[in-house]
């Protein structure tokens, strides 16, 4: 830890009543006297707002560097939309007195430094067994767009249970017929209306011993949300749930909590999708709860505690949050998969008023089965996880308007990599005795190569393929390589691909052959 810096005399730049201070934990700031707040705006995105002392001194105590560098280049502002306080952003860096110059140029944001929980190493993330369980009550054109954006970005080995809640509109029957004849995809209908809980508890005993993914049916899904949500509840044994991020989700929503957030106009829902996989983070903050909109949930809880209150909560709204109000009564956690971003129409087949009302009723059960749930709620609603989760979203959707949308990272080991320009190709290179990952010509991270004892070396690589967020691994023939046996395991896609290469990423991934099995192999 960074001791206090010594302070020298203050640029110009800055204005003479604010002083800060950062000793690579704790940010520190001084202003008028009577200042109410401050906000710090970091990287030019707002990262929080904080109470100040009469005196106008405040302080933020940081868990970790939210950016990925020990430097912060912070712009204090007198509230989330006020005036700022310096004439310019100050670039702070830990162990150096005063002031650097700060970049000229937009900083790439790397992972989360000291924040990030790759699952532990070794863990088999593709061997539990995944059913999806999609409840549907009309609607049929959210439903088509769910189900089908479900099949192009689902890979590994899932099951996708969908029933019908006894719809009205005609057109769900020969909707859902079509897509009975994929594999992998069971179809199930109520003979009359059950309503929402007991739809999904019926697509829970459907999925017999296999984990669960419970997902509204006026979702969208993007790439890599499945690898990640089971990433998310495997990183360690206390995890019940892990419940993906959305624009429109209540206390899953970013990057501004509990309001409907428009992604970047300039990208698509699978853009921002894949913005967020690279770019969030894997922090993972923690709430008292998940939510069914896009939750996973692991057999063994609802073993433990059993399946969704359907008399209490017939409609929904309530039943998950009393369900991992029970998980939690059993000493387990549930995770927010900040990396998994999926979209979300909400109240397709109820309507607003009645999602209200639903909304309210629920919320009065919850309250007198578990009365200090709004608290915990409220306590770790705003954790420092949690901050660096929004702002890093923040500053990701900024970006959106100077650079184009973010392409696949497909990784590469060895020497004459492909280049293509609809994807990104990381290489894995030996160089003496360093192995280095590099990224157009950058290295951006290296480990030390022993033969002697190579599992660090191991390790190194397996923390590489989820910080970086790697989506598919390249190989010239399928083998036993280190990298596959990693990717295997991580549940990443492995593609046969040979020179001469094919002039996209694209023709070459449709052309190769994945090892991993999508709903379309599936049995």
């Amino acid at each position: 830890m960074f001791g206090f810096l010594r302070r020298r005399p203050r640029p110009q730049w800055l204005t003479p009543l604010l002083d800060m201070q950062w000793d690579g934990a704790v940010l520190r700031f001084k202003a008028e006297a009577g200042t109410a707040q401050l906000a710090l705006e970091i990287d030019g995105s707002h990262f929080d707002t904080v109470s100040c002392a009469a005196d106008g001194s405040a302080h933020i105590e940081f868990a970790f560097v939210p950016n990925g560098k020990e430097g912060l280049t912070v712009l204090p502002r007198s509230g989330r939309d006020g005036a700022a306080l310096s004439n310019m952003p100050a670039h702070l860096l830990p162990g150096q007195a005063g002031f650097a110059a700060a970049p000229t140029r937009p900083r790439t944001l790397r992972h989360v430094a000291g924040g990030a929980r790759p699952v532990p190493f070794g863990t088999d993330v593709a061997a539990p067994a995944v059913s999806i369980v999609v409840p549907i009550f009309n609607a049929p054109d959210l439903v088509a767009r769910c189900l089908t954006r479900v099949i192009e970005h689902t890979t590994g080995k899932a099951r996708l249970i969908l029933i019908d809640d006894a719809s009205s509109d005609p057109a769900i029957v020969p909707l859902l017929a079509r897509f009975a004849g994929i594999a992998g995809v069971s179809v199930l209908r109520n003979e009359h209306n059950r309503g929402f809980t007991a739809t999904a508890n019926r697509g829970i005993a459907a999925a017999g011993t296999d984990d669960v993914v419970l997902l509204n049916a006026d979702t969208e899904v993007g790439p890599n949300w499945l690898q990640g949500l089971r990433r998310a509840a495997l990183i360690e044994s206390r995890v019940a749930t892990a419940t993906a991020v959305s624009d429109n989700a209540g206390a899953f929503s970013v990057p501004e909590l509990e309001q409907e957030n428009p992604g970047p106009a300039a990208w698509s829902l699978e853009a921002s999708a894949r913005a967020l996989w690279q770019q969030a983070g894997l922090a993972y903050p923690q709430l008292p709860t998940g939510n069914g909109f896009c939750m996973y949930i692991r057999r063994g809880v609802i073993d433990a505690v059993g399946a969704l209150d359907e008399v209490a909560f017939p409609q929904g709204y309530g039943e998950e949050n009393d369900f991992c109000q029970r998980a939690a009564q059993a000493g387990l956690i549930h995770l927010i998969a900040g990396n998994v971003y999926v979209g979300h129409a909400r109240s397709a087949s109820f309507g607003a008023q009645r999602r209200a009302s639903l909304g309210a009723a629920g919320m009065a059960v919850l309250r007198e089965r578990w009365p200090d749930y709004e608290a915990e709620v409220g306590r770790s609603l705003h954790s420092f996880a949690r901050r660096v989760l929004d702002w890093r979203v923040r500053r990701a959707f900024a970006a959106a308007t100077r650079v184009g949308p973010p392409c696949a990272r497909l990784l590469w080991v060895g020497a004459d990599a492909p280049r293509w320009s609809d994807a990104q190709v990381w290489n894995l290179v030996a160089n003496d005795t360093e192995n280095e990952l590099l990224v157009d010509g950058e290295v951006v991270a290296a480990n030390t190569w022993q033969a002697h004892d190579p599992e660090p070396s191991y390790r190194a690589l397996w923390d590489w393929l989820q910080i970086f967020a790697i989506e598919a691994l390249l190989v010239s023939r399928h083998g036993d390589s280190v990298a596959e046996i990693l990717c295997r395991l991580l549940d990443i896609p492995i593609f046969a691909v040979t020179a001469p290469f094919a002039a996209s990423a694209r023709e070459a991934l449709t052309a190769g052959i994945a090892s991993t099995r999508s709903f379309k192999e599936s049995a």
